[in-house]
């Protein structure tokens, strides 16, 4: 998987959040983009999901030597953000099964595979989700993303509502599944991306001005 930005900015009303971001992600590079909180960390990954139109530039989607439209690319890629929202009237199982619909999982792990490799305690599997810690849900929004078969993931404050336990067994889920994929994480938090090699500052996109003259 490979993504190219060309002269991208996003703009929302009269402030630009980003200008000029001129970048090329290609899988099996790992990246991370830094930044404090509010500098348009998640605006980048959300552009790089294709969820997000920027409001200038181009953003180019390539899967092999085939291009991918943005509304074509995000049937290749995996996300976890605290921002996504799980469906709370599911419970474990029937939210791990839903999302094999639509995902399946790497090396051939079936729903009921990842119960296990979650490491939550005994009959959680028929508990709502809803009755889960803000840790529980997490580790699921992790697991989803993480252990799907996708050539991108893209990951943003990946160890949010994780004690230190739970951030060892993010590292340790990154050490067996992001195998050969593009990963993208977004975070001022150092343990969340020390797996990366590649650094995007986000504030050299940051627009001097909060007008909206070019």
């Amino acid at each position: 998987m490979k993504i190219e930005l060309t002269s991208v900015g996003k703009r929302y009303r009269r402030e630009w959040v980003l200008r000029n971001v001129d970048m090329t992600l290609a899988a099996p590079g790992r990246y991370a983009v830094t930044g404090p909180n509010g500098s348009g960390k998640s605006t980048l990954l959300r552009i790089l999901s294709g969820h997000l139109t920027p409001t200038k530039g181009n953003t180019l989607f390539s899967l092999g030597s085939t291009n991918l439209t943005p509304n074509e690319a995000w049937q290749y890629l995996s996300y976890a953000a605290p921002y996504i929202e799980l469906i709370e009237e599911f419970t474990l199982l029937e939210a791990l099964q839903f999302h094999y619909r639509f995902r399946k999982f790497a090396a051939g792990l079936q729903p009921q595979n990842l119960i296990g490799i979650l490491g939550f305690p005994e009959n959680t599997a028929n508990k709502p989700i809803r009755f889960f810690s803000s840790g529980m849900k997490q580790r699921l929004k992790l697991a989803l993303a993480i252990c799907s078969e996708t050539p991108l993931l893209l990951l943003d404050e990946p160890t949010s509502n994780l004690d230190r336990q739970g951030t060892a067994w993010y590292l340790n889920l990154i050490g067996q599944f992001a195998g050969d994929r593009l990963v993208v994480v977004a975070s001022n938090v150092e343990e969340d991306y020390a797996f990366c090699t590649e650094y995007v500052d986000i504030l050299q996109y940051k627009s001097k001005t909060k007008n909206i003259a070019t």
